[in-house]
């Protein structure tokens, strides 16, 4: 068992660190103020060939694994990008995994390399106002149309970079609900333009990571082609179901980035502020939650990577890739909570960063799974309860 990075995965960690260094901290707090999408870092890491890490080589990619895309985004979230910064190439690194497992060798070469290159932005839009986590009861339909291809009607909520996204991966029912034996069956997956015309994009102005925009979409009445169908109709869940171990993965990579960025601004303060005639950081008050905080961001930290080991071996991973997810982002949430108050009224300050990275820190927290159901697949799966829901 060996915990150390081997050289090729500390040369990406530095690698990434350098071309973080020329967007510092005050980069995405003027982002976050102006919520304005930040094109100049998405440009750096396409041009610096990132975006396509675990996307395969055939197609312009790294063919990396999750370990070195999870090792990527907790240094971009760590050098205190955030959430704002990792969210915005958090799409490519993941979200797309169900084209390159289950969509067609033409659709692979026609998709893939846009998004690699930067030219082209995507979303993902599942989750629905309606259904929440209940993904079966979402409702936006694809009708099969006579002369060929689908029409699309519904709604969908939360979806990230909707504003500057060329195309969308979607997940509609195209089987009602009541002619399907499982809730599972008669859902099916697209990768097709997001035709604004079609699709109203109306923002949703939200607590944190003003800089990557979070929408609420109208589609009604969007064309889709056959083609842009990835892999067999009413086939969609299941597709879907592929890639949401590496998201949690890469989230809770995210959340240990941004809690080690908090706990870094707030050690050099404790160390600089000086009260009563000696640096703060002398006092166990504020020194001790510093330390426990950075004990479970260490021990979240060695979940992440277990998970991401299993997932690039092949093997099952659901259980450890969701507790990754909740211990990393209960951690992040402490650390960060933690770094304000050792700043004290500082820390309420833009000027230090810290409160910035307190409210991103909710994001790992409540997306793409709450945490409550995260401990209820635990219980059930781990503990062998019943289940709850």
């Amino acid at each position: 068992m060996n915990f150390s990075l081997n050289e090729d995965q500390r040369s990406l960690v530095a690698a990434i660190e350098r071309l973080c260094e020329d967007f510092p901290a005050d980069y995405w707090r003027d982002h976050d103020d102006r919520a304005a999408f930040p094109h100049e870092f998405h440009r750096a890491v396409a041009d610096s060939g990132w975006l396509g890490i675990a996307m395969p080589e055939a197609q312009g990619g790294a063919g990396l694994g999750i370990t070195e895309a999870a090792l990527m985004m907790r240094a971009i979230s760590a050098s205190g990008a955030g959430m704002s910064g990792a969210s915005s190439v958090h799409m490519n690194i993941f979200g797309l995994n169900p084209v390159v497992v289950f969509g067609s060798e033409a659709q692979r070469q026609r998709f893939l390399p846009p998004l690699i290159a930067g030219a082209e932005k995507a979303c993902f839009a599942v989750t629905e106002p309606d259904a929440g986590l209940d993904t079966t009861s979402l409702k936006t339909q694809a009708v099969r149309q006579p002369h060929g291809g689908y029409l699309l009607h519904g709604r969908k909520i939360w979806i990230s970079t909707a504003q500057v996204a060329d195309r969308m991966l979607i997940l509609t029912r195209s089987t009602p609900i009541d002619q399907v034996k499982k809730p599972t069956q008669g859902l099916t997956l697209f990768y097709t333009p997001l035709d604004r015309d079609k699709v109203e994009v109306r923002e949703i102005h939200k607590l944190g990571r003003a800089a990557v925009d979070s929408n609420m979409l109208f589609i009604d009445g969007l064309e889709v082609p056959e083609e842009d169908r990835i892999g067999e109709e009413g086939r969609g869940f299941e597709y879907i179901l592929h890639g949401l171990n590496p998201e949690r993965i890469l989230i809770a990579a995210e959340a240990i980035g941004i809690g080690r960025a908090a706990l870094r601004i707030a050690s050099q303060y404790a160390q600089e502020r000086i009260v009563f005639g000696r640096p703060i950081g002398q006092n166990q008050g504020v020194a001790h939650p510093l330390a426990r905080a950075w004990a479970n961001l260490e021990a979240a930290d060695l979940m992440v990577f277990k998970a991401a080991t299993l997932y690039d071996a092949g093997e099952p991973c659901g259980i450890e890739a969701n507790a990754a997810k909740y211990l990393a982002a209960e951690a992040a949430h402490d650390a960060c909570q933690n770094a304000v108050l050792t700043l004290g009224g500082m820390g309420y300050a833009k000027e230090y960063h810290v409160e910035r990275l307190l409210r991103e820190s909710y994001i790992p927290r409540i997306a793409p799974v709450s945490p409550q159901m995260i401990l209820n697949f635990i219980a059930e799966k781990a503990l062998g309860l019943p289940k709850s829901y």
